[in-house]
């Protein structure tokens, strides 16, 4: 397969922009259910307008309906979904599971693509993807050339990478910094970039979640051989210029033409003090950056040359014609692209008084399709002999003929009706669980039915507390190390498993443990509760959505300082280094909270909000089947003070929060 140049388009005229410079497809919102609600995005008229117009072009369309999504706007999302496919999108973007399940369902013809907001990093994660139906996957912005090579060797899928654009400190859908800090959820698509703010490892007031953007578009021949076949451009907020900019330097890139006049090109229209090629070497060195001043001042001296990139149409669509012209009968003009053809009537000709037209006078007519799409590619013509036709006439034949055949759109799919998702509020008493991030947390005693602490724990202390295990969400490369860790744990008799990542909850599953989902699956919906055995579900629910949740043994975090983001590339390390963190580092923001960062034996580092989610004096609102204590940096006599809380139902002394029990996300 072709590789294929996929841009961002937030707007007409970076659809325009992308399409004539040379994009083979592009990506694009609605106003609703999309990771950038904020970008102008596309109306279901103007989306059907997008399509035409991109099809005529031979350039595909898809769909991002990439947020979580609530029962209550299911039937919404079935709306939108059902818009796209009469539109004749190519395929939908998709992050919620339940989503996934709900298209698949009511529109079998329907191709899904994997966001990188799935946040799945393992061959086990890519494989449980195929087997949901999807048939590409984004993958992470944090996997090294050698990680996508054994990715691409574990599944059939088709792989799209982001190649150049914008770069999150967050691993993409894990992040809830933005939604707990002010409501704005980036997994719903209003993420308000809070990261982009002070958060100062060494308390200097320095920018230590803000990366560089990245650009691997020097690196697009060993993407092209790893078996890749989409290079994505991260913007769909950014101007049409970046657009053009960033398209001409893949395709550059793919011609073997990118150079340095290239490169400072996309550093003139869109940087944060310059690019970094992320993860995807290995060697994370120099990543970090923000917008400087001389970066805004850059980009107004490249703005007006990079607009001529796309001022004019492209010819770029072949079409063949042919052309019959009967003594007597009505003249007509076949024109045809790919499984596309239209057909063009006129008048019958006269006989001609002095120069009968011929096969290449025609052609030459014909083939003027300067400021269209098209060129001729073959041309075929059937004319008896001494007739004339007006050039007028031939004229206005080309031009129906190419309205008509830019107006071509297939939408023929298979739908059916919305099945509504019915819901009845729970009346049991909640049982309890709990993780612990050190067995030496866990008091002699204890009320909860089952506990888990880390993958990497001491031996000993899953046989002493009958404890599972709690496997990590980031697991670049780190497949066959869980797999082994876990077949030791299986010797030990450890049965259960709580595990938060589509992959790890797939090996745990084929290794024959009972896998319980954490809410870093982020189930929103019914439709993906029901697919996990016992799941907690997303804290960004309220209260209210968690409680009508119509699955069985579902569960809500009531306790804990909630983790904010998970990441590869770790801000305490990079400003202060390992030896002074001593494994106990904070970042500081503006405001002078202090959020812990914390590693562990696998590749990621979490940073956890610095006030605890307390709801022990609102137990009787919570109508879920269990509740789930998060327990981190607690010691043992502590969380025998919160159980104690929790069971006589008293409210908290100290500062605390409510989450978004009460608040809800946009």
């Amino acid at each position: 397969m072709k590789t294929e140049i996929l841009a961002p388009c937030g707007s007409k005229e970076s659809l325009t922009a992308a399409v004539r410079c040379g994009a083979n497809a592009v990506y694009l919102g609605t106003k609703n259910f999309n990771a950038r609600r904020n970008a102008d995005n596309f109306g279901f008229d103007e989306l059907e307008e997008a399509v035409s117009y991109c099809h005529s072009r031979n350039v595909k369309v898809y769909v991002t309906l990439n947020t979580l999504v609530s029962d209550s706007e299911m039937k919404s999302a079935y709306d939108a979904a059902c818009s796209c496919m009469k539109a004749g999108v190519d395929a939908f973007i998709i992050q919620d599971l339940g989503v996934a399940k709900m298209i698949k369902e009511h529109f079998p013809t329907a191709r899904l693509h994997a966001s990188t907001q799935c946040a799945v990093n393992t061959p086990d994660g890519f494989r449980a993807l195929e087997e949901l139906g999807f048939s590409r996957a984004v993958l992470p912005r944090e996997m090294t050339l050698d990680e996508i090579k054994e990715i691409r060797s574990s599944t059939s899928m088709e792989l799209e990478i982001f190649v150049h654009g914008a770069l999150c400190m967050c691993v993409s859908g894990q992040c809830y910094l933005s939604a707990t800090l002010g409501g704005r959820s980036g997994n719903r698509g209003l993420c308000a970039q809070p990261c982009r703010l002070s958060f100062s490892a060494d308390n200097s007031g320095s920018y230590d979640l803000s990366l560089k953007d990245l650009s691997l578009i020097s690196h697009i021949k060993e993407i092209e051989s790893a078996g890749v076949i989409s290079l994505k451009i991260e913007g769909r907020m950014k101007r049409p210029e970046y657009v053009a900019a960033a398209v001409t330097a893949c395709k550059k890139a793919i011609d073997g033409e990118y150079g340095i006049n290239d490169e400072k090109m996309l550093k003139d229209v869109f940087s944060r003090s310059g690019f970094t090629d992320g993860y995807f070497t290995g060697v994370r060195k120099d990543m970090f950056g923000t917008r400087q001043k001389e970066d805004v001042l850059a980009a107004g001296d490249v703005l007006k040359s990079l607009s001529k990139l796309y001022e004019k149409e492209v010819q770029s669509v072949p079409v063949d014609m042919e052309f019959i012209c009967k003594k007597g009968k009505n003249t007509v003009l076949y024109v045809t692209y790919e499984a596309n053809k239209v057909r063009v009537e006129a008048p019958a000709a006269e006989t001609a008084i002095n120069k009968p037209m011929t096969a290449e006078s025609v052609k030459q007519r014909l083939s003027k399709l300067g400021g269209t799409q098209y060129y001729l590619n073959s041309f075929k013509a059937d004319i008896d002999g001494g007739l004339i036709l007006p050039a007028s006439v031939i004229n206005e034949m080309r031009r129906t003929a190419v309205e008509k055949l830019s107006g071509e759109i297939r939408s023929d799919f298979e739908a059916f009706p919305f099945s509504e998702i019915t819901h009845e509020k729970k009346s049991c008493k909640p049982y309890y669980t709990a993780r612990f991030l050190s067995a030496s947390q866990i008091p002699d005693s204890h009320p909860f039915k089952r506990i888990f602490i880390p993958l990497w724990s001491d031996d000993g202390d899953f046989v002493k507390f009958n404890a599972g295990a709690e496997l990590p969400r980031g697991l670049f490369g780190c497949e066959e190390k869980l797999k082994k860790r876990l077949t030791q744990l299986k010797e030990l008799g450890v049965k259960n498993i709580l595990a938060g990542n589509l992959g790890a909850y797939k090996t745990a599953e084929n290794m024959g443990f009972n896998v319980f989902a954490d809410f870093a699956l982020n189930i929103y919906n019914s439709l993906t509760a029901e697919k996990f055995n016992s799941p907690i579900l997303s804290f960004e629910l309220t209260l209210n959505q968690a409680n009508y949740i119509n699955a069985s043994d579902t569960g809500i975090v009531a306790y804990g300082k909630l983790p904010l983001m998970l990441t590869r590339n770790c801000p305490v390390k990079n400003r202060i280094g390992c030896k002074r963190c001593n494994k106990k580092g904070t970042l500081t923001d503006r405001k002078g909270y202090k959020f812990p960062v914390r590693c562990s034996d696998y590749p990621c580092v979490e940073i956890f909000n610095p006030l605890p989610l307390i709801l022990s004096d609102r137990i009787a609102e919570i109508k879920t089947d269990f509740i789930h204590f998060y327990f981190t940096d607690e010691d043992k006599d502590e969380v025998k003070n919160i159980i104690h809380m929790y069971k006589l139902n008293k409210k908290s002394q100290s500062d605390f929060t409510r989450g978004l029990y009460y608040k809800g996300v946009k």
